[in-house]
């Protein structure tokens, strides 16, 4: 083979494997990154495109509590446990209806009825415990903690608070907030990484989003009521991210 054909064999050699280099750091790039950025070519080699990941939080103050409540008896036998645990519950379901309380927002949670067992090696249960819990839902946040003080006093020394937490009734809105905010920072984004590629947004190729709200905790309060709880709702976040691929021309 002439001198000439072999030194432009060997430079050929030296370019696709430069290639070869090129081609496995882009692989690379695109097996690490997640959320980043990206700007890759589509199937057709003249279009290019870059995802973005674009973020938007709102806040608003919640409007509904919910109690968890629950009343608790044992005694020798299973019959008397849970009659006396449903007619103190009935009473305290009753005593919410009539201060304004609907009663569809009203819903049983849990009844439960165990065996309780003494010390030592006998098997047999000497008492049973029932209890019979509820959730109400309290719209008008004013009368929030006079509702908590009369889950006590009608429950009496049954009754047990498990929990309160606060939410958003109608979120919707602050949903609407959110995705605008998500989708302008995503574009927001994209057209700096465009314009520090020389290049300029295009159509939108495909979105994609998850949403959360961020709800208070609930809140476990003592086993009695006292007569003034003091409640404060604070405020709940609702956010929203939106993965946008953009075309770039």
């Amino acid at each position: 083979m002439p001198i000439a054909a072999r030194a432009n064999l060997a430079t050929r050699s030296i370019v696709l494997a430069a290639v070869g280099i090129v081609v496995a750091l882009v692989s690379g790039c695109d097996a690490t990154s997640r959320s980043g950025p990206s700007v890759v070519p589509t199937a057709n080699s003249d279009t290019r495109q870059v995802t973005v990941v674009g973020n938007g939080e709102v806040q608003g103050r919640p409007d509904t509590l919910t109690v968890n409540a629950s009343i608790e008896f044992t005694a020798p036998d299973a019959t008397s446990a849970m009659n006396q645990a449903s007619g103190r519950q009935q009473a305290v379901i009753d005593a919410l209806v009539g201060s304004g309380i609907d009663k569809n927002d009203i819903s049983t949670t849990n009844v439960t009825l165990q065996p309780q067992f003494g010390g030592g090696d006998n098997p047999a249960p000497i008492g049973y415990r029932a209890n019979n819990s509820i959730a109400v839902k309290i719209r008008r946040l004013d009368t929030a903690s006079q509702t908590l003080a009369l889950i006590g006093t009608t429950g009496g020394d049954a009754t047990r608070i498990n929990s309160v937490s606060y939410t958003i009734d109608d979120d919707s809105q602050l949903v609407k907030d959110a995705r605008t905010r998500a989708f302008d920072d995503a574009k927001d984004r994209a057209e700096q990484y465009a314009q520090l590629a020389g290049l300029t947004l295009g159509e939108v190729i495909s979105i994609s989003e998850t949403t959360g709200t961020t709800p208070h905790p609930p809140t476990p309060l003592p086993r009695a009521a006292m007569e003034a709880v003091p409640l404060e709702p604070g405020q709940q976040s609702v956010s929203f991210e939106v993965t946008v691929v953009w075309e770039l021309v």
